[in-house]
């Protein structure tokens, strides 16, 4: 017999029709005349009832049936005599997949902790909380597709291996086929990399910006969406060592712009959640995070602050002046810590925020500096909860400015000369930004650690599964 999937069960009309389900057994209660089986396959947070009728199902034939085990059951559908739920299958034909043994499956227990899931990442998306979380992901990465595919981007794919390090972004993990038992050094006592599969020195990615600003010269607007990584030992709720990364790049378009498009864009994500995952969101919301709704919708109906870097520290100077104790030092010329932004967004203006024109010296070298020399037209958008959930700018097309700024940093560019020559032949002005999805999932799940918004977190020490 077909299966239905339990989404689409739930939803069904038409009392006393035959139906086949499929999936894992979340929970089994009973009495001596009648069993209940609360089964879940995934496709929705809520579970469908089965109801076994004792006198036709022995106890001993259902002894298999515990939490964990898979099962194919059939029967009629009928209207629910109890509450919870509108309908329940009147069980005919059970058949059991897969069992779960009591004594040794670990999601037996309820209220197990996040710390304990991570360790079990491998089984966790059974739980609630995880199954939701999931489906909230790939809800969010459509979310992603469609918005650019509407608006005439195209999705281009940046390598994963590069000999680029873009922007002195963060350590890198080495990629090679050479023996590290035995390395073939130079007379300097560095590696030589000359046998080596790439004949130079390779390391996986840690944004596709510099590939995406070539592919914008060409195409107009464009779209990465992939994996990204950085070998930082940051053991904190919002850092990995892999991580996806979503990254528009747009020739022709101005600062004004940019921020146009960074505000309409996760409008559109949240927008999306709140119309595509609604189970979902109100099971997190009850359990996880009970503000979270009434976060998601207050973002989508409210309009951005938009302010500059000065004016920010001025705000978070007043703030000191009346008070307000910060961790970290915040003067003209600091990088913004986490506090600082979330003190502006949630406590200030109580609004999600997009930051511009920042000191030169904090922000990469290939941001467009002002005309007062001292600031470039970077456009970060603040979250409450998160922090800095957008990181983005106009980009430098004069060849000559851009140039200066590499020798003032003295960055080695001996492997970027590719880059240059989009402002060598036809250079244009463009800009675009870079969004990590996973801090994009935790403002709209409300989850709390990074490390549970990604399916197998890699982490310091951590790579497992």
């Amino acid at each position: 017999m077909e299966r239905t999937v339990i989404i689409d069960a739930l939803q069904c009309a038409g009392e006393g029709q035959l139906i086949n389900v499929r999936g894992w057994v979340r929970s089994r209660r009973g009495n001596k005349n009648v069993s209940f089986i609360a089964l879940n396959d995934g496709s929705t947070i809520k579970n469908i009832q089965i109801v076994v009728d004792l006198a036709q199902f022995p106890e001993e034939n259902l002894k298999p049936v515990t939490t964990g085990s898979c099962i194919s059951a059939t029967g009629h559908l009928v209207a629910s005599q109890g509450s919870g739920q509108a309908v329940e299958i009147q069980l005919t034909e059970l058949e059991v997949y897969g069992t779960a043994d009591p004594e040794q499956y670990p999601l037996q227990k309820k209220g197990l902790s996040m710390e304990y899931l991570r360790t079990i990442a491998h089984l966790r998306p059974r739980t609630n909380t995880f199954g939701a979380v999931f489906r909230i992901r790939h809800n969010m990465a459509m979310a992603i597709h469609n918005y650019f595919h509407e608006h005439g981007f195209f999705y281009f794919h940046t390598p994963i291996i590069t000999a680029s390090d873009c922007e002195g972004a963060g350590q890198m993990f080495q990629v090679t086929t050479k023996n590290l038992y035995n390395l073939k050094k130079d007379e300097e006592g560095k590696i030589d990399y000359s046998d080596d599969f790439f004949g130079k020195q390779a390391s996986l990615t840690v944004s596709g910006q510099l590939e995406g600003e070539l592919a914008a010269m060409a195409l107009g607007k464009i779209y990465t969406f992939g994996p990204t990584f950085r070998a930082e030992n940051s053991n904190t709720p919002r850092h990995l060592a892999e991580f996806w990364m979503i990254e528009p790049e747009v020739a022709f378009i101005q600062k004004d712009e940019l921020m146009d498009l960074e505000e309409d864009f996760i409008k559109y994500c949240v927008r999306w959640a709140l119309e595509h995952c609604q189970d979902d969101l109100q099971f997190l919301n009850q359990f996880v995070d009970k503000g979270l709704i009434a976060r998601l919708e207050s973002v989508v109906d409210t309009e951005f602050v938009r302010l500059t870097y000065t004016e920010g520290i001025e705000i978070l100077q007043e703030a000191m002046k009346n008070g307000k104790k910060f961790e970290f030092p915040c003067t003209w010329g600091d990088d913004l810590a986490s506090e600082h932004e979330r003190y502006l967004v949630e406590e200030h203006f109580n609004k999600p925020v997009i930051m511009s024109d920042y000191p030169k010296d904090i922000k990469a070298f290939y941001m467009k500096i002002n005309e007062d020399g001292k600031t470039v037209q970077g456009t970060d958008v603040l979250f409450p909860q998160i922090g800095e959930i957008i990181g983005g700018s106009v980009r430098e097309e004069s060849l000559d400015k851009l140039n200066n700024e590499i020798e003032r940093r003295e960055i080695p560019m001996k492997d970027m000369w590719w880059y240059l020559d989009t402002r060598r032949f036809g250079a244009a002005p463009h800009a675009g930004f870079g969004l990590g999805f996973e801090r994009l999932l935790l403002f709209v799940t409300g989850m709390q650690n990074i490390r549970d918004v990604i399916p197998f977190p890699r982490t310091p020490k951590t790579a497992e599964f």
